[in-house]
């Protein structure tokens, strides 16, 4: 699927936050960007890198998610040859690999706390120390890093150091649900539209029937942005006549009278020592 790195929308909170971001941007500062996935966090990283001093530099992503607890610092900060089980060669970690560039940290709040003990010496002193070495690498990089957790909360849990969050937050930037953003449903149903019926060659674009743009006006979009298009995307490839106005949107592609049993249900039917009747 094609990357899609553009801002559209129109509401008020929306355009807030994208003019925070292009605020902070040339600040040498962490920023910490706060929504719920779909919302948009990687592309306000993005723009975030693309208007600093740094732009022509790095910027280096990392799902603290995608990785077990551990691989993380690992992964984040390097290892020399034999500093655990694996490690058959040095490697750079990606602070290094960020080096004058910026390094998103996407998920932040899984970081386990020995990895956010080495960041917070990152954030302060601007050196990382590689897994099995005792000599500290300098290294220059602008930390952006976003969450859906509440970090506040986490830190008042003891779940996520307090000083960390305390060097993080120079700016927070919420991005909105789409839920919330009046008006930019029918804005963004119709971009997403217009460019898959663009990408199946169509002579033109119909637009969406009055009963499909009410639908659409009214689902709660769990999955925000990413969700949308999906389901205006699918819509479209779906619609046998250009001519007419997209009259028909599924938004559970799974909905079917013969998708499979749900697996709880599939644990209670196997479970060992029962026997169908």
């Amino acid at each position: 699927m094609k990357r899609d790195n553009q801002f559209i929308g129109q509401s008020g909170a929306f355009l807030d936050a994208v003019e925070r971001a292009s605020r902070a941007a040339p600040m040498n500062r962490p920023v910490l960007v706060i929504g719920e996935r779909g919302t948009g966090k990687e592309l306000i990283a993005e723009r975030l890198h693309r208007l600093s001093p740094r732009w022509d530099e790095p910027l280096v992503t990392v799902n603290c998610a995608a990785l077990p607890e551990t691989l993380i610092e690992a992964e984040l900060f390097g290892h020399e040859a034999g500093a655990f089980t694996g490690a058959t060669r040095v490697r750079a970690g990606r602070f290094e690999e960020a080096d004058r560039g910026t390094l998103f940290l996407d998920e932040l709040g899984n970081l386990s706390m020995g990895a956010q003990e080495r960041l917070l010496r990152a954030v302060e002193y601007g050196e990382v120390t590689r897994i099995g070495s005792s000599r500290p690498i300098r290294v220059d990089v602008r930390i952006v890093a976003a969450t859906n957790d509440d970090l506040p909360a986490l830190a008042e849990r003891g779940e996520f150091r307090s000083d960390l969050l305390d060097r993080l937050c120079f700016e927070v930037i919420t991005l909105p649900p789409l839920r919330v953003r009046e008006g930019d449903v029918d804005v963004l149903a119709d971009y997403f539209g217009r460019r898959m019926a663009a990408e199946l060659q169509w002579e033109g674009w119909p637009g969406f029937a009055e009963h499909v743009r009410r639908q659409l006006d009214d689902y709660p979009w769990p999955g925000n942005v990413r969700e949308l298009r999906n389901v205006v995307e699918r819509a479209v490839y779906r619609w046998d006549d250009w001519s007419q106005p997209v009259g028909h949107v599924q938004f559970d592609p799974f909905d079917s009278p013969w998708k499979p049993a749900s697996p709880a249900h599939r644990k209670q039917e196997s479970a060992p020592g029962q026997r169908a009747a």
